[in-house]
């Protein structure tokens, strides 16, 4: 398998296991000094996979799936295209008391790898107003 075609496959592995919830597994396809960036900010990989963290909170609170749309690799980077989607039924963010609305929106990933093949770098992007509008973030603050 190229390089790029096993880049992929652990892009795949990163979705599977944030989809299940598998912090472990996480932990295993990143670097310990990675970097996560996203729309609430930048931290380290032990700070994103952390209790209480966006991520806990992505699939706790909001109910988050990816499913993935497309990728695209050339050498050390991979980018996601994905359909994200949930059910707001818990915390996030202080947001406001649960809706229980769901949402779906476009989401994008980028990472990057380390010659062992794994991530080193990911940064994330989503229509976080649509999904505010979706859930009704705020409305019963």
């Amino acid at each position: 398998m190229s390089g790029t075609e096993a880049n992929k496959t652990m892009v795949r592995s990163y979705v599977a296991a944030l989809n299940s919830g598998n912090w472990e597994r996480l932990r295993e396809l990143f670097t310990p000094d990675a970097t996560i960036q996203g729309v609430t900010g930048s931290a380290p990989i032990e700070k994103a996979l952390g209790p209480g963290s966006v991520w806990h909170q992505l699939r706790d609170g909001l109910n988050m799936e990816l499913t993935i749309e497309d990728l695209a690799a050339e050498g050390n980077r991979v980018a996601a295209r994905y359909t994200e989607r949930g059910r707001w039924t818990g915390p996030f963010l202080d947001m406001g008391e649960p809706t229980g609305r769901s949402y779906e929106l476009v989401a994008m990933e980028w990472f990057e790898f380390n010659a062992e093949g794994r991530i080193t770098r990911r940064w994330g992007a989503r229509d976080g107003a649509a999904q505010a509008r979706q859930l009704g973030f705020g409305e019963t603050a």
